[in-house]
């Protein structure tokens, strides 16, 4: 495993310096999902939910919080994003409690000297909390499940994937719609 490197030799909490290292392309891949009840999945579908288009307005938020992600989390490098891309799924099988979903899919790229996981992951979470947002009023109970770092490349230790293919395939291909 490797070493804990945001804390200093006197273990305070630290940015670490990332000078020494090459600019390289970096890309990051998360996902997350939304469960909802079945007609909250089919008004958004329909564009009948009061606040607007859900998912144009999430993707929006998505892109915004990626863009500002050094912002929210206190160690996290500002990164000069040269992308973000949010995709949209349907969970049509209702999970052991009847609820369906949506998954969120978000890419995040860069040239630079550290790579940009946490902004595909912030982008996630705020496009999840952007729909939940959206839709509160006829669906308290939803849920956000299982916000992860699917794929990373770039930098010294190359490509990382995650090995339960399973968790990709909930919904298809990355965030197409079934």
């Amino acid at each position: 495993m490797d070493e804990l490197t945001h804390f200093s030799a006197a273990g305070r909490a630290r940015m670490v310096d990332v000078s020494a290292k090459p600019d390289t392309q970096r890309v990051a891949i998360a996902s997350g999902v939304l469960r909802m009840q079945p007609a909250t999945l089919e008004r958004i579908r329909a564009g009948k939910i009061a606040k607007g288009d859900v998912l144009t307005v999430a993707d929006v938020g998505a892109v915004m919080a990626a863009k500002r992600t050094s912002d929210m989390l206190p160690m996290c490098h500002p990164v000069a994003l040269t992308g973000v891309e949010v995709e949209f799924g349907e969970i049509a099988e209702p999970d052991a409690s009847g609820c369906v979903g949506i998954r969120v899919v978000a890419t995040a790229g860069c040239v630079g000297q550290t790579g940009v996981e946490m902004e595909a992951l912030c982008a996630v979470s705020v496009a999840l909390l952007t729909i939940y947002d959206m839709c509160k009023a006829i669906d308290r109970g939803m849920r956000i499940e299982c916000v992860q770092l699917e794929e990373k490349r770039g930098g010294k230790s190359g490509i990382w994937l995650r090995e339960d293919p399973g968790l990709r395939e909930d919904s298809g291909k990355r965030g197409e719609v079934k």
